[in-house]
């Protein structure tokens, strides 16, 4: 479907993605880093490489991978405050979680010796879609922290098993959309989140009916939607900082 429908989408289709561009190597001090766009949202993704593991991981012979994320104060239309002194929200901490599980999906971490990446998301801009957007631009910024690695002759192989992002798909009314925006988003009846591998691999599916409830064919249905534009997203991470 092209043009303008109900949800007020014009120029694309039911099934397209937002203008999505990633750009890789835009900070100069991180290993690695990303600028991730999707349509208005915008995250910066940072990586940064720490000689040390947690605790529960010393002497293990491995290392670890995890993910802080934040909203800047006017990423949105009013004037959110930050979150300070180590204190994240709950939807902060789940958000958190989730970048750093994707991430570690597709990380065998015995390669990467007994340290730390951790990727930094910052919200620059808000337009719905932030968390996957982190997702799929901390990705690339995680590829670039490993290939400085890899350069500079502290680790012998690519820990990266596989790529992996992640898309929002929704219900609006009776029509399935791919990547919403805010606008549709906040009137969808089922949202959901997919983080999904390169090779196809689900790796988180999050999904809830705001509303009445949904079948089984409808989360099939709005999963295979989701792995549409996923092909999409891969190919720009590919062509990203090749």
């Amino acid at each position: 479907m092209n043009g303008k429908n109900l949800t007020g989408r014009e120029s694309r289709g039911n099934d397209q993605l937002r203008t999505w561009t990633i750009t890789s190597g835009v900070l100069e001090h991180a290993e690695g880093s990303a600028l991730i766009q999707c349509g208005r949202t915008r995250v910066l993704c940072a990586a940064s490489v720490e000689e040390s593991v947690p605790p529960f991981l010393r002497n293990r012979g491995q290392g670890w991978v995890t993910a802080e994320y934040s909203m800047l104060p006017r990423a949105t239309h009013t004037r959110s405050p930050r979150e300070r002194g180590g204190r994240v929200g709950g939807r902060t901490m789940e958000i958190q979680r989730l970048i750093g599980r994707s991430l570690r999906a597709v990380t065998d971490l015995t390669r990467l010796g007994e340290r730390t990446i951790t990727i930094d998301c910052d919200v620059i801009q808000a337009d719905g879609g932030t968390r996957v957007a982190a997702i799929s631009g901390g990705w690339v910024a995680l590829r670039d922290a490993v290939q400085t690695l890899h350069r500079q002759g502290l680790i012998e192989r690519s820990p990266l098993v596989d790529s992996v992002a992640a898309v929002s798909v929704g219900m609006v009314g009776k029509e399935a959309l791919l990547d919403l925006d805010y606008e549709e988003d906040s009137v969808a009846d089922v949202d959901m989140n997919v983080v999904v591998t390169g090779k196809g691999r689900l790796v988180e599916v999050q999904a809830t009916a705001e509303g009445e409830p949904f079948s089984l064919a409808r989360l099939n249905s709005l999963v295979r939607l989701a792995c549409k534009g996923l092909k999409e997203i891969k190919m720009i991470q590919g062509a990203c900082g090749a």
